[in-house]
Order: C-alpha cells, then structure tokens, then sequence
C-alpha cells in the first residue's frame, strides 16, 4: 500500500529527540529495504552518521549539524564559559571535518557558533536556550525553503512533462518537500502528472534506493535508469527537464553535485533540455569563486568495487578513483532554482542580485 503524497513529504529524516538529549535521524544507508531510526549522542555518532551518509542531502546534514552541536553543548562544561567555549570550537571543527564539500555542514556549525561567540558573557545556561531555539529555527526556515523552492520549481514544467533527475534532493535529503524533487511532490499534489527518470547514482546508488523509493512511495510515475542511459531517454524525447539538487553553488554559478552530475548536464545541453539547479541560498558559497575552489571529497574505493555486491566486482589490487562529487560548468545550468527566486544567466549578477535581498 503506497503512502499518500503527504506522509511521504511530511516524514522527518531528522529531528531533536523529546528530551533534547540526541539527533534522531532515519538511517538512509538502510533504506530502502530496512526503515530504521537510529539516536545520535556522541560527537563520533554524528561525525560517523555524516561520513557514511547516514544523513545525506546538504540541507539534512545542516540540520543533523544544528541539532548535534545543540545536544552536544549540554554535555560540555557548564561553570565556565572559558572551558565551555573552547569545547563547543573543538566539536564544532570536529564535525565539519566529516564532509568537506557539502557548505551547509559548516553554515549551520558556524550560525550556531556565532550564538556562543556574539554572547560571551552570558551564562552558559542562558546560551543552551539559544542554542535551543536556533537549531530549531535552521529546521522551520529548512521547511519554509524547501516549499519556496518547490513553488518556483514548478513554474518551470508543465503537466504531463518527463523530468530526469540525479542522486537524491528530495525530503530524505532536506526537510518536507525536498529541493530538486519538490516541484515533482507539489505538482503531484495539485494534480500534475509528470514522468520522472531516475538515475541510479553509483557507486552509492542514491537515485535507485531513496529518489525511486520517494517518488514511488508518493504515487509518482517513476521509472529508474542506470546512469548510462540517461542519452538514451533524452534522444527519444522523453525528458523535458532536469532537476537536480546542490551540495554547493559558487559565486559564478558552478556547482558542486553528486558525481555524475555534469555529466548528465552536458547531455541536457547537447539535446537542448533545460538544466536546472534547485537549492536554498544557504548552499550558495560567494567565497567559493568558481568550482576550481571547491575541495572534492574523496571517499573509499570499496564503495566502488564491493558496496551491494555479494562479492567483489573487481579485483582488490585494481585501482579506483572514487570522488564524491563533480562540478558542473555553470555555463551549463539553464537555472538555478532558490527560495527566493530564479537565478538566471549571467550568475554573477543574479546571485549577487538574491543576496541583496
């Protein structure tokens, strides 16, 4: 029996525990065969959680991140503020140190650092609550974005388009409605029938376990494609648009995706289907200029080589590079999708534009 559209886009990935004691989150890595919570309360359970993608999806991690340094800062020094700020910076650097591509890690770790840092002499309690209420309020605006972001979206298809999408960017991997799948989500709930090809995203498989899974479980029209098929798709006009999600958005408009994300960006162009980014502005970095300053996460080649498989699908002594990530040329992107708005060609000027506000 299918959920309807509003439990699956409702479910929280992510949440503070009743007693504000641990991060519970919905462990992805098990989906989509075993929907297990798991409680995060140490700094090594958040800092594994993130590295082995326990919680993926950039907008989750920074919401995993807000709640963690919450939870954790209980447990630091409570009669000095000297001892409790110097812990609250080690965990923090800590924790950012799980995944170095994906900005909203350390945008939610430093807006929470910035409570300790702007109050410094208050009393340790006094900053709890505040950490309290931010960590809450990085979740609520989440929420809020998410469903902007889905609205602008939407203006970009109409019903009855095909959609090709990448990886995962929907409410698993941000909160309520998603990033890139949220135009499909609140389009279906307004009756849109849209045909949507997922890629299956090796080595980690995201699009096969968890965007089929999403968009299945909400009564979408889903069909899942290996990633070398995404040509084929597109050549026989099935496919109108992509969407796709962000881990980071350069001030020039290049971004950082999943791997496998340029590559599906650079088809789109080649048969004249528009590309379109969908992300919050907390993904976009304007310290990063371009792409070439994005620092590409290496992960292990096992991934690769053995992950899902019952035995090896290579030999041991066979080298692999594994990147976690690829930049897609922002000369590409037909738009880049936010919550407050469009972003359009020429980037530099239309991101500067959202920024101002």
């Amino acid at each position: 029996m299918k959920n309807t559209i509003s439990e699956v886009t409702h479910a929280e990935s992510v949440r503070l525990s009743d007693d504000s004691a641990a991060v519970v989150i919905l462990d992805q890595s098990r989906l989509p065969n075993h929907r297990e919570y798991i409680a995060l309360k140490s700094p090594e359970d958040v800092y594994d959680a993130i590295f082995r993608l326990k919680v993926r999806g950039a907008p989750a991690i920074g919401i995993c991140a807000g709640y963690a340094i919450y939870v954790l800062a209980q447990k630091m020094p409570a009669d000095s503020r000297e001892a409790f700020d110097e812990e609250f910076l080690r965990v923090k650097e800590y924790l950012n140190s799980s995944r170095p591509t994906a900005v909203n890690l350390s945008w939610a770790l430093d807006r929470m650092y910035r409570i300790v840092m702007s109050n410094p002499d208050a009393p340790v309690a006094e900053i709890l609550q505040e950490l309290e209420t931010e960590c809450k309020a990085i979740h609520e605006e989440d929420i809020a974005m998410c469903r902007a972001i889905s609205e602008h979206g939407l203006t970009l298809v109409k019903d009855g388009d095909g959609i090709l999408t990448h990886c995962n960017a929907g409410p698993l991997a941000t909160s309520r409605y998603g990033t890139a799948l949220g135009p499909i989500l609140l389009g279906a709930e307004r009756g849109f029938s849209f045909k949507v090809f997922a890629d299956e995203t090796r080595p980690l498989l995201q699009g096969a376990r968890l965007t089929s899974f999403e968009l299945y479980e909400a009564g979408v029209d889903v069909t899942l494609i290996c990633d070398n098929m995404a040509s084929v798709v597109m050549k026989k006009g099935w496919v109108q648009a992509c969407f796709v999600g962000c881990d980071r958005v350069t001030a020039n408009g290049d971004v950082a995706n999943k791997i496998g994300t340029a590559g599906v960006a650079i088809l789109a162009k080649h048969y004249g289907i528009p590309f379109y980014v969908l992300g919050p502005t907390s993904t976009i970095d304007l310290n990063c200029k371009t792409g070439e300053d994005i620092e590409i996460e290496l992960r292990d080649p096992m991934e690769i080589r053995e992950m899902f498989y019952a035995e090896p699908m290579a030999l041991k002594s066979v080298k692999c590079y594994n990147p976690a990530f690829d930049i897609t040329d922002h000369t590409l992107i037909s738009g880049i999708v936010t919550e407050k708005g469009i972003c359009l060609p020429p980037y530099e000027e239309s991101i500067a534009r959202v920024f101002r506000g």
